[in-house]
């Protein structure tokens, strides 16, 4: 793999991590990127969660020795998100990304207005109490969340974030960290599900990995030493790029 190659990879994955960590849609950048490499677009879906894997590893361990997550009580919306991701992995091959990218666009303008018109939910403080009994609602939630990023990492941790934020009460900074915990849990399950139908290129992949788990790291210490305000502006101007992205502004 000649040198640029390498070095593109690595670069993009240190966005992608930090913006994956702090906000989301970090896949947006590293999916194209792959595919203008040369490689499939499942191939591409299915390298890039190596990335995430290691990514959120370091993530989850960052924020645990912050104090911001207790993996031992934090587990339990991890549970239905397993389930889905692994239903959703296994029908990946079979979904329409044109119609996909419709809805996810649309869902995303949605939010971005509550995000933006209702600013006080998001950078709200409070202790970092866990979800202690996640109801049949929460449940159902996190089920369908773990079923689109199954399908498709891409956009998957707005979705996390708004159900976390929205559906279960935490502030923004805590809410990221249950997020990384809860993709890093189901990512293992539906990457295994990749790698046996091997759409993994575990070169590429790995080296992206590098970058990830640096802007991972970096992402981490933005949050916790600037807080959900500051967190609230990455998220809006990733939710913007994204948005714009899905409807084809940058062609």
């Amino acid at each position: 793999m000649e040198w640029y190659i390498i070095l593109a990879l690595i670069g993009t994955g240190v966005a992608a991590g930090f913006i994956n960590t702090t906000a989301g849609g970090g896949s947006m950048l590293t999916l194209p990127l792959l595919m203008f490499l040369g490689l499939p677009a499942n191939v591409a879906n299915g390298t890039n969660r190596v990335a995430i894997f290691f990514q959120n590893i370091i993530a989850v361990n960052t924020f645990r020795k912050k104090k911001v997550l207790d993996v031992k009580t934090d587990y339990k919306l991890a549970i239905p998100a397993i389930a889905g991701s692994i239903i959703g992995a296994f029908f990946a091959v079979e979904i329409d990304p044109d119609i996909l990218k419709k809805i996810i666009a649309g869902l995303m303008v949605v939010m971005f207005f509550i995000v933006v018109l209702k600013p006080e939910v998001w950078v709200k403080e409070q202790a970092n109490s866990s979800v202690a009994k996640p109801t049949l609602f929460q449940y159902l939630i996190f089920f369908l969340i773990g079923l689109y990023g199954g399908f498709i990492q891409m956009g998957v941790g707005f979705f996390l974030l708004a159900g976390l934020v929205l559906g279960c009460g935490q502030n923004l900074v805590r809410a990221n960290a249950l997020k990384v915990f809860i993709v890093l849990i189901y990512t293992l399950f539906s990457l295994g599900i990749f790698i046996w139908h091997k759409q993994v290129d575990i070169t590429a992949g790995l080296i992206l990995a590098a970058g990830n788990m640096f802007g991972a790291w970096l992402g981490v210490h933005f949050q916790v030493k600037g807080g959900a305000k500051y967190v609230r502006y990455v998220l809006i101007l990733a939710m913007v790029v994204v948005i714009l992205n899905l409807f084809g502004v940058f062609g």
